[in-house]
């Protein structure tokens, strides 16, 4: 990328900030080539075993400074064509933006939400450190971005979250007071973009900082309305501007007192190896009450009177049909999959059968839920047709190998993992009958792609067709 190609009024901007020479190294650093990175997957990879060992190993891996299970990868390696991505081993993403659920500090057992999740890396990530203890709310705005953040958050083997398709104030009128953390990606300008993405460079403009930092203010103030007293919020953007950085959060705690400025970091490109990143972490006063300071309209919440209780008590025919499809599950779980222990409450969706993750401080119910568009509610277990059970693919994610009777192995670099993979029925030993979790080996061990029906030495794909790789 050739430096004439920012904005005049940006270089300007960039000078003006951080004067003549930090100003011209940071510029110069668009010049460079950009970073790569990948974080494993602790839900599914330990850092220290053997399959960690040959990931280092396959792409070159490097320590991210900033995220102990986030690593540099070597572009010739290209992850993202590797069994191991669609075992959802890892999550590829850009360095930098690992560093705020990092500042977040996520625990097991809280309850969580990602305002603007979508594609899904912070959820991913928040949901790792969270080790499927608790509640997460991934929440996506655009009806395209929620689906790929949906199958995410599904390959990554994801349990305890649900994936929401709302606007920030739909969400903060039924959560008030709700989380103890919040994490705020916002929809930004993109400066941290130019050097992958020349769109960015054209759609910026003084006028887009502004309408940015705008929006911005907008979600914040809905965030406030949902984090508990003592809950934490981390805004971050990947742009550099003042404006819909410090500017943004100085606005932020002069408008709402009982927040307090807990930590504020910036990664810079000609600093440090990555594309950069602002993040600002805010604790909420354990004192501080839902419109007691700051703005009105930023309580919304507080309006609700039970909407979301109405359908407390659920007809006679629905619990019929939920026990039926529950106990469909149970028998099929305990002939193809023994180990699988599952927590959580099941909850029918036409014949989808999820279960619906809950935390101690938020026990949702199908009636909190109501209205709401809902992508993924908690785990998909399968659906019930007709007396019988048919497994989803992200109860095959969500599993690890021992929980399976029966498991079809295949080597990552085998054309049988590519045929797979691409939809096409495999060879198996004949003595196999039924649901198998067909598996990828990697350091000794195996992590699941999906199912296969094993009838008469052949292994029906049950991959799902939108997963399927082309040949």
């Amino acid at each position: 990328m050739t430096l004439s190609a920012l904005p005049g009024e940006f270089r300007d901007a960039v000078f003006t900030m951080l004067g003549p020479a930090e100003g011209e190294a940071f510029l110069q650093s668009y010049a460079a080539p950009r970073s790569y990175g990948l974080r494993l997957n602790t839900l599914k990879v330990g850092l220290s075993t053997a399959a960690a060992d040959k990931l280092a190993a396959l792409f070159a891996l490097r320590p991210v400074p900033w995220c102990e299970t986030g690593f540099y990868y070597e572009e010739r390696t290209r992850p993202g064509k590797q069994a191991y991505h669609a075992a959802g081993l890892y999550y590829i993403q850009e360095p930098s933006a690992m560093s705020a659920v990092e500042l977040l500090d996520p625990r097991p057992g809280e309850t969580v939400l990602d305002l603007a999740a979508a594609p899904g890396g912070k959820t991913t990530q928040i949901a790792a450190k969270m080790r499927g203890e608790g509640l997460l709310i991934s929440n996506e705005i655009h009806p395209q971005r929620a689906r790929i953040l949906a199958e995410n958050v599904e390959r990554m083997g994801i349990r305890n979250t649900i994936v929401t398709q709302a606007a920030p104030p739909e969400l903060s009128a039924r959560f008030p007071l709700a989380f103890d953390r919040i994490m705020l990606d916002a929809p930004c300008s993109g400066e941290g973009m130019f050097r992958k993405d020349p769109d960015a460079i054209r759609e910026w403009s003084p006028e887009a900082v502004e309408l940015c930092a705008a929006r911005q203010w907008d979600i914040l103030q809905d965030a406030v309305a949902m984090l508990k007293p003592g809950g934490r919020l981390a805004y971050s953007t990947c742009t550099f501007n003042r404006r819909e950085n410090e500017e943004t959060i100085a606005r932020l705690l002069e408008s709402f007192p009982f927040l307090k400025l807990v930590a504020e970091k910036r990664i810079w490109p000609h600093v440090q190896e990555g594309e950069g990143h602002y993040v600002a972490l805010l604790e909420r006063e354990l004192s501080g009450a839902a419109g007691s300071d700051g703005p009105g309209q930023a309580v919304s919440g507080s309006k609700r009177k039970g909407k979301d209780r109405g359908r407390a008590g659920k007809d006679a025919a629905a619990v019929r049909e939920t026990a039926a499809a529950w106990q469909a599950f149970r028998d099929f779980a305990a002939e193809a999959l023994p180990g699988l222990r599952v927590d959580g409450e099941p909850v029918l969706f036409g014949e989808a059968l999820y279960l619906l993750p809950r935390s101690e401080g938020l026990a949702l119910t199908p009636g909190m839920l109501s209205g709401l568009k809902i992508p993924r509610a908690g785990l998909q277990l399968g659906e019930a047709r007709k007396g019988r059970f048919e497994p989803a693919h992200a109860l095959a994610m969500a599993a690890a190998a021992g929980d399976a009777a029966r498991v079809v192995t295949l080597d990552a670099d085998a054309p049988s993992a590519a045929a797979y993979l691409h939809g096409d029925t495999l060879p198996v030993q004949d003595h196999l009958r039924g649901w198998c979790l067909v598996t990828v080996a990697c350091g000794g061990d195996s992590f699941p792609l999906g199912w296969g029906k094993a009838s008469g030495g052949q292994l029906k794909n049950h991959l799902p067709k939108g997963l399927r790789q082309p040949g």
